[in-house]
């Protein structure tokens, strides 16, 4: 039993280090071949989970066997504990909180209907000027018109009403209350 102890802690190790070493280029060499362990699955079920179970499963009955004087099934089933408690442990403090911090710095000019913004280039009442806006993770400047038919100088602070043609319609806002 030791033997089958000894080589899940081995096989969970390896599998940490070949992932930390080479996880982004074996990643890109099979170009998706292993994408069906996390496809149609519980979420549960992702190597990270499992390898971290397998793991804690082998270090966990080694150091029982080897420290305890407990009977083997119980050592196998305290093991078998452990390990869904750590795998729970990894999935839930790790796999999950990674999943949901994916982000984008990308927008679309749609989205940016409703934002404030600052004019960089002032706007005349029937053309066309700059502004800046908080867009994504930076700031974006873009073509600007008024949408009043009202000039709008520089660094005043505009709302964009709406967004026709690639061009933010916006107004003028007082900000100070």
């Amino acid at each position: 039993m030791e033997t089958l102890f000894l080589s899940c802690l081995a096989l969970g190790i390896l599998f940490a280090i070949v992932s930390v070493i080479f996880g982004d280029w074996l990643s890109q060499a099979m170009e998706g071949a292993l994408d069906f362990l996390s496809l149609e699955g519980p979420a549960f079920l992702s190597p990270m989970t499992l390898f971290g179970g397998i793991t804690a499963f082998g270090g966990a009955g080694l150091m029982l066997t080897r420290y305890t004087s407990l009977g083997e099934w119980i050592v196998v089933l305290l093991a078998v504990l452990i390990a869904i408690a750590l795998g729970a442990a990894v999935f839930f403090l790790y796999v999950r909180p990674m999943e949901n911090s994916e982000n984008s710095i990308a927008f679309t000019l749609q989205s940016l209907a409703g934002t404030l913004g600052e004019v960089t280039i002032p706007i005349p009442a029937t053309g066309y000027g700059e502004v800046m806006i908080q867009a994504g993770a930076g700031v974006t400047n873009q073509i600007a018109a008024s949408f009043d038919q009202q000039p709008i100088s520089g660094d005043a602070k505009v709302v964009v009403v709406e967004v026709k043609d690639s061009v933010l319609y916006v107004s003028e806002v007082n900000l100070s209350i």
